[in-house]
Protein backbone atom coordinates (compact mmCIF):
# COMPACT_ATOMS: atom_id res chain seq x y z
CA UNK A 1 0.00 0.00 0.00
CA UNK A 2 1.02 3.35 -0.75
CA UNK A 3 1.34 6.17 1.66
CA UNK A 4 1.49 9.26 -0.42
CA UNK A 5 1.82 11.70 2.28
CA UNK A 6 1.76 11.96 5.88
CA UNK A 7 -2.09 12.38 5.67
CA UNK A 8 -2.63 9.25 4.31
CA UNK A 9 -0.13 7.74 7.27
CA UNK A 10 -2.84 9.42 9.71
CA UNK A 11 -5.71 7.52 7.33
CA UNK A 12 -4.14 4.08 8.09
CA UNK A 13 -3.62 4.66 11.73
CA UNK A 14 -7.17 5.55 12.06
CA UNK A 15 -8.27 2.95 10.44
CA UNK A 16 -6.10 0.65 12.89
CA UNK A 17 -7.20 1.62 15.69
CA UNK A 18 -10.91 0.89 14.26
CA UNK A 19 -9.82 -2.99 13.84
CA UNK A 20 -7.53 -3.59 16.62
CA UNK A 21 -9.14 -5.52 19.73
CA UNK A 22 -8.44 -6.04 23.18
CA UNK A 23 -4.79 -8.67 23.53
CA UNK A 24 -3.42 -7.48 20.00
CA UNK A 25 -0.62 -5.22 19.15
CA UNK A 26 0.26 -3.69 16.29
CA UNK A 27 4.03 -4.18 15.51
CA UNK A 28 5.52 -1.18 13.26
CA UNK A 29 8.69 -1.53 11.47
CA UNK A 30 11.21 0.37 9.61
CA UNK A 31 14.18 2.51 9.41
CA UNK A 32 14.41 6.00 11.48
CA UNK A 33 12.66 8.72 9.79
CA UNK A 34 10.01 6.10 7.84
CA UNK A 35 7.02 7.72 9.50
CA UNK A 36 6.23 4.78 12.78
CA UNK A 37 5.53 7.84 15.46
CA UNK A 38 3.39 9.23 12.95
CA UNK A 39 1.40 6.10 12.52
CA UNK A 40 1.16 5.60 16.06
CA UNK A 41 0.36 9.39 17.15
CA UNK A 42 -2.80 8.91 14.83
CA UNK A 43 -3.87 5.55 16.42
CA UNK A 44 -3.73 6.78 19.72
CA UNK A 45 -5.67 9.50 18.80
CA UNK A 46 -8.04 7.77 17.32
CA UNK A 47 -8.51 5.33 19.83
CA UNK A 48 -8.48 8.48 22.66
CA UNK A 49 -9.03 12.35 21.69
CA UNK A 50 -7.96 13.89 18.36
CA UNK A 51 -5.78 16.39 20.42
CA UNK A 52 -4.21 13.99 22.42
CA UNK A 53 -0.60 14.29 23.74
CA UNK A 54 1.49 11.59 22.32
CA UNK A 55 5.42 12.53 22.98
CA UNK A 56 7.67 9.84 21.35
CA UNK A 57 8.49 6.80 24.28
CA UNK A 58 12.08 6.88 22.93
CA UNK A 59 13.43 7.61 26.47
CA UNK A 60 10.03 6.47 28.39
CA UNK A 61 9.83 3.73 27.11
CA UNK A 62 6.40 3.03 27.30
CA UNK A 63 3.33 5.53 27.42
CA UNK A 64 -0.42 4.78 28.19
CA UNK A 65 -3.35 5.93 27.00
CA UNK A 66 -6.67 5.41 28.39
CA UNK A 67 -9.18 5.35 25.74
CA UNK A 68 -13.10 5.03 25.83
CA UNK A 69 -13.12 1.61 23.66
CA UNK A 70 -9.60 0.25 24.47
CA UNK A 71 -6.92 1.35 26.30
CA UNK A 72 -3.69 1.16 24.45
CA UNK A 73 0.39 0.86 25.52
CA UNK A 74 3.06 2.65 23.08
CA UNK A 75 5.99 0.83 23.71
CA UNK A 76 9.55 2.34 21.48
CA UNK A 77 11.91 -0.45 22.33
CA UNK A 78 14.56 0.76 20.22
CA UNK A 79 16.99 1.07 23.50
CA UNK A 80 16.10 -2.14 24.66
CA UNK A 81 19.21 -4.27 24.76
CA UNK A 82 17.26 -7.68 25.89
CA UNK A 83 14.06 -9.08 25.08
CA UNK A 84 13.13 -9.76 28.66
CA UNK A 85 13.70 -5.62 29.70
CA UNK A 86 9.80 -5.28 26.75
CA UNK A 87 7.93 -7.61 29.68
CA UNK A 88 9.53 -5.77 32.73
CA UNK A 89 8.24 -2.49 31.61
CA UNK A 90 4.60 -3.61 31.26
CA UNK A 91 4.16 -5.01 27.70
CA UNK A 92 1.96 -8.16 29.13
CA UNK A 93 0.23 -6.01 32.00
CA UNK A 94 -0.63 -3.89 28.50
CA UNK A 95 -2.02 -6.62 26.19
CA UNK A 96 -4.26 -7.66 29.50
CA UNK A 97 -5.36 -4.28 30.05
CA UNK A 98 -6.00 -3.14 26.10
CA UNK A 99 -3.95 -3.36 23.25
CA UNK A 100 -0.01 -2.21 22.41
CA UNK A 101 1.23 -0.60 19.66
CA UNK A 102 5.11 -1.76 19.56
CA UNK A 103 8.40 0.47 17.29
CA UNK A 104 10.94 -1.56 17.07
CA UNK A 105 9.70 -5.41 17.90
CA UNK A 106 12.54 -6.74 16.40
CA UNK A 107 14.12 -6.04 19.61
CA UNK A 108 12.11 -9.08 20.80
CA UNK A 109 14.03 -11.30 18.89
CA UNK A 110 11.16 -13.63 18.26
CA UNK A 111 9.23 -13.15 21.47
CA UNK A 112 6.31 -11.07 19.60
CA UNK A 113 2.43 -11.27 20.59
CA UNK A 114 0.79 -13.91 19.11
CA UNK A 115 -2.37 -11.57 18.12
CA UNK A 116 -0.81 -9.05 16.21
CA UNK A 117 -0.51 -6.51 12.95
CA UNK A 118 3.29 -5.87 11.70
CA UNK A 119 3.44 -2.78 9.83
CA UNK A 120 6.05 -2.52 7.61
CA UNK A 121 7.16 0.73 6.47
CA UNK A 122 9.43 1.68 4.11
CA UNK A 123 10.74 5.44 2.01
CA UNK A 124 8.96 5.67 -1.09
CA UNK A 125 10.05 7.07 -4.83
CA UNK A 126 9.54 10.53 -3.55
CA UNK A 127 10.77 12.22 -0.24
CA UNK A 128 6.91 12.52 0.82
CA UNK A 129 5.87 8.92 0.26
CA UNK A 130 5.84 5.57 2.01
CA UNK A 131 4.93 2.44 1.30
CA UNK A 132 3.32 0.25 3.87
CA UNK A 133 3.06 -3.73 3.66
CA UNK A 134 0.79 -4.94 6.36
CA UNK A 135 1.04 -8.82 7.40
CA UNK A 136 -1.39 -10.11 10.10
CA UNK A 137 -1.17 -13.06 12.51
CA UNK A 138 -3.28 -14.45 14.78
CA UNK A 139 -6.78 -12.92 15.78
CA UNK A 140 -5.20 -10.29 12.43
CA UNK A 141 -5.52 -12.89 9.93
CA UNK A 142 -8.43 -12.50 7.66
CA UNK A 143 -9.57 -9.09 9.26
CA UNK A 144 -10.01 -6.30 6.45
CA UNK A 145 -8.66 -2.77 7.23
CA UNK A 146 -11.60 0.30 6.00
CA UNK A 147 -8.63 2.34 4.78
Amino acid sequence: MILSDEAATRALGRAIAAALQHGEAICLYGPLGAGKSTLARALVRALTTPDEEVPSPTFTLVQFYEGARLNVAHFDLYRLSDPDEAYEIGLDEALEDGAAIIEWPERLEGRLPSDRLDVEISMGPDADSREARLVPYGAWEGRGLDV
